[in-house]
């Protein structure tokens, strides 16, 4: 008789690469999702690596540099879901050290005046993977499947009834963990983007510190990302036209190429924001099973995943041996 399967609730992405690691250990998986991919907030995200509205304590760099390394190694070939991209952090003045620049292999270094946008003084350049998320969570779920896993669409009303079905329970429900586990410190992050067609960009270009708000420019293969905002408590999903105008004014100052590209699409994502990651494990319930708790990456869900989805598995290797 096979052993129970772990239940992972949340098919975003950090559902489903805890789901993958999960199977790759030899656990039997199913991933329940209220939602289909196309609807979580993983799916507005630009995909691009980089440790926003996250806490910056030493398991966040750990987690940022493993799943560097793990998209890394997904970006071979043009139709690969993830793409290794330039990228450049723009400043009016000298940002000095920054934290997350342990995190990337082939390190930071000072950009080069000549590739600075007017206005500017200063700059970081490095090269980051990004994640394409139109074909990336598909190719996760295809992962899934793959591996034998199981992706059904179901809401779960409750920890408790989770914990009395199967012995491993995976909480990865983004904001949905603000009910499910109680969790008064869980905030949406609003995120408001704006899709315009690629005027035949390559480097994605970033401006934390933006007069009219941070601005950044994720190209894809077809597309650019624009973006954003970070309004901590909002829950708001419609798309505001005055902030679409600031978004596309501030990274026009970044990329002026910009200025005739093709507007396709204004979205809102909402990042489950908290002051640290919640990973962590415990015994729930009257029937004693083990759950792990996944969620709070605010904007860094792609930054952190795989690093994340590898310390689910240590944790659920570490229960299954109380």
């Amino acid at each position: 008789m096979s052993a129970p399967p772990v239940l992972v609730i949340g098919g975003g992405v950090i559902g489903l690469t805890s789901a993958i690691r999960l199977l790759e250990a030899g656990r039997r998986v199913v991933v329940a999702s209220d939602l289909p991919h196309a609807a979580t907030t993983s799916a507005v995200a630009a995909g691009a690596w980089f440790p926003h509205a996250v806490g910056s304590d030493e398991r966040v760099l750990a987690w940022g540099a493993d799943t560097f390394t793990a998209l890394a190694a997904e970006a071979a070939g043009p139709e690969a879901p993830v793409v290794m991209r330039d990228t450049l952090m723009l400043y009016h003045a000298d940002p000095g050290p920054q934290w997350w620049a342990a995190a990337i292999p082939g390190g930071v270094r000072s950009a080069e005046p000549s590739v600075l946008p007017g206005g500017y003084s200063h700059g970081l350049r490095f090269t980051a993977p990004q994640a394409l998320m139109p074909q990336y969570l598909p190719r996760l779920e295809e992962r899934v499947r793959d591996l034998g896993g199981e992706i059904v669409r179901r809401h779960i009303a409750s920890l408790d009834a989770a914990c009395a079905e199967v012995p491993l329970v995976v909480n990865c429900s983004g904001l949905g963990a603000a009910r499910l586990a109680g969790d008064a410190s869980l905030v949406p992050i609003r995120g408001q983007i704006v899709r315009v067609a690629n005027p035949g960009l390559t480097r994605s270009l970033r401006d934390e510190h933006h007069p009219l708000g941070r601005a950044y420019v994720h190209p894809r293969r077809d597309d650019c990302i624009l973006g954003g905002t970070a309004e901590a408590g909002s829950w708001d999903l419609e798309p505001d036209p005055e902030i679409a105008a600031s978004i596309l004014r501030r990274c026009g100052d970044l990329a002026p190429e910009l200025e005739r590209a093709a507007v396709l699409e204004h979205r809102v994502g909402l990042r489950p924001g908290r002051p640290l990651v919640r990973l962590e494990s415990e015994r729930h319930g009257a029937s004693g099973a083990t759950l792990i708790h996944n969620y709070g990456h605010g904007g860094a869900g792609v930054t952190l995943s795989w690093g994340c989805a590898s310390e689910v598995v240590r944790l659920a290797t570490a229960g299954s041996e109380r």
